[in-house]
């Protein structure tokens, strides 16, 4: 045991010193305070007097920084706007064709029922010539007409013989199927069954969707007898859920034209798209139409090439409509506004609104200077601060820890069976650790306070601040019977309230046990006198003989307590 607290001690004497460089000192300023009165920041103007240019004229090729230029390429591999459409959801519906504005063509059946002072119930078909012959009436033209005006004109035919006392009902029992051809760039082209009323998504879904790379998505012609009877542009779709209802039939063919001029749009906004562009609508207006921006866009990068030459244009978004595009051309939106705000939050004992918009360059000690606190029931002195950049970094190297805590372990080799066995066990131990503690959140807490002195540290945004109320009692926690909470009582030790909580468990480090102020700050507990709002944190022993590895997981032990409060159970 002594062993290991020899090779323990510089590790936590070392962490501990880590830890107060996080504990900003304190220093004197003059000040009146930054909330009352305060007006919002205004973004300070920067204009660019020049624009060095990175390209090489002679080999005609330019670049710009590492990561950041999308090769040709990748360019192509930008999915195009509307690609989506095409993934199996039309093509498992079929049209039944029974709605009012279907056409009757030749091979439909019509349910026909007359009743009263004559009786006549039948299917009849639609023949070649466009009619239905009913018995005792004749043939009545039915070709052409809509499901809605059906039992109009077949209860004019009928009372023209039978004027009086006589009741008609007409139901179109079903349609004729069709096969439509679907050609041009798709991924299957082919001859496809459906209903004359089908969608046209749902042809070209049979037909495996548009090429994502050469075919269009705004250019989409239906053929009949080599006429062109519809176009459709599925953008007016995708964006205003319109499109044309041909009424198809036998031996149709729509065609997918050639993908026309293309824009990739990338940076801030709610997806990469390559987006097509009509010849006559080649303009940043119709751009900013079609592309889904962030809400914070101020500025747009174009990128392409103009006689030959490459281009690279910076300008702000709102000048972006009058440039003119070309197809290939990159558009990089990006927000480029500087927010010369942050915003802090407060939590405790205080008075007033709990998040506070201020300048980039405020101090904690400005803002506590205006804020109202209960005297009676604030600890001023204990302050602390959480920010998510501590936190991040904490977690950094958390991670950092434990890929070091596997990587010296569980790579070392064994020499004899003995050895394996007991590698084994070590490999067990260290899964299981570090297993748990992959899982813990730190909290990002900052010392800002240090004796009784609190850090004019420069806010960032996201900070919650931290203004603890007086507290009479003492937290147990960690590896002892009964963790609890008691009431303070000036004298008592750290060993004191140990016992009064059942004393350690078998698995306590009796030799390692800290003390959590409530500022954040932790310390030995042999070094510290105990205070109202302490928590007093019992570590575990780490159950192997093997000291270094005791060492390595006893600090990282140690690491998590100093981030979460928390003493991880081995």
């Amino acid at each position: 045991m002594k062993q290991i607290k020899a090779l323990f001690r510089p590790i936590l004497l070392g962490l501990g010193a880590l830890t107060l460089t996080s504990q900003v000192q304190a220093i004197g300023i003059d000040s009146t305070g930054i909330l009352p009165g305060m007006e919002q920041a205004q973004p300070v103007p920067q204009t660019i007097e020049e624009q060095q240019s990175r390209t090489d004229w002679q080999t005609a090729r330019y670049s710009k920084a590492p990561g950041q230029m999308r090769s040709e390429a990748g360019m192509e591999l930008v999915e195009p706007f509307g690609s989506h459409l095409f993934n199996g959801g039309f093509s498992g519906v079929r049209a039944d064709g029974l709605n009012t504005t279907y056409r009757l063509v030749p091979g439909d059946q019509v349910t026909l029922r007359v009743w009263g002072a004559v009786e006549i119930e039948r299917i009849l078909p639609v023949d070649a010539q466009g009619n239905i012959f009913i018995p005792g009436i004749g043939p009545v033209k039915v070709q052409g007409s809509t499901n809605g005006e059906l039992n109009s004109k077949v209860t004019s035919a009928v009372k023209s013989v039978y004027p009086e006392g006589v009741q008609v009902y007409t139901n179109l029992q079903g349609v004729q199927p069709v096969a439509v051809f679907v050609t041009g760039y798709v991924e299957h082209p082919g001859r496809y069954a459906g209903t004359p009323t089908d969608s046209l998504l749902y042809f070209i879904d049979q037909a495996g969707g548009i090429d994502s790379r050469l075919g269009s998505y705004r250019n989409i012609i239906v053929k009949r007898n080599n006429e062109i009877i519809a176009t459709a542009d599925l953008y007016d779709f995708l964006l205003n859920g319109k499109m044309p209802t041909p009424q198809f039939r036998d031996g149709d063919t729509i065609v997918i034209s050639e993908r026309g001029p293309a824009v990739v749009v990338t940076g801030d906004v709610e997806r990469d798209y390559r987006y097509e562009l009509q010849p006559n609508q080649m303009t940043g207006s119709e751009l900013l139409a079609l592309a889904r921006t962030k809400s914070d866009v101020s500025h747009v990068l174009l990128r392409g090439n103009r006689k030959n030459r490459p281009i690279s244009v910076y300008l702000p978004v709102e000048e972006l409509s009058q440039q003119a595009l070309r197809s290939g051309d990159e558009v990089l939106f990006s927000s480029d506004q500087r927010d010369e705000t942050i915003v802090v939050q407060l939590e405790g004992s205080f008075y007033g609104p709990s998040r506070y918009a201020l300048p980039k360059d405020a101090r904690l000690q400005e803002l506590l200077d205006a804020i109202a606190v209960p005297q009676e029931l604030t600890d001023t002195r204990s302050i602390s601060l959480r920010r998510l950049s501590v936190a991040e970094q904490q977690k950094e190297a958390l991670k950092d820890s434990l890929r070091r805590l596997e990587t010296n372990y569980l790579s070392a080799p064994s020499s004899t069976p003995e050895e394996a066995d007991i590698r084994i066990k070590e490999a067990e131990l260290i899964g299981n650790f570090v297993a748990r503690a992959s899982e813990v959140e730190p909290n990002g807490r900052l010392v800002v306070s240090h004796d009784d002195q609190i850090s004019n540290i420069r806010l960032q945004d996201g900070d919650i601040i931290t203004l603890p109320e007086y507290r009479d009692s003492i937290l147990v926690s960690g590896e002892v019977l009964v963790p609890q909470s008691m009431v303070y009582k000036q004298g008592l030790t750290v060993m004191d309230y140990i016992e009064s909580s059942g004393g350690f468990s078998q698995h306590a480090d009796d030799e390692n046990i800290l003390v959590v102020r409530m500022n954040g700050e932790l310390r030995k507990a042999e070094d510290v006198t105990l205070k109202p709002g302490d928590e007093v944190l019992v570590l575990p022993l780490v159950p192997t003989k093997n000291l270094q590895l005791a060492t390595s997981i006893s600090q990282i032990v140690y690491q998590i307590a100093v981030a979460t409060k928390v003493a991880l159970d081995l």
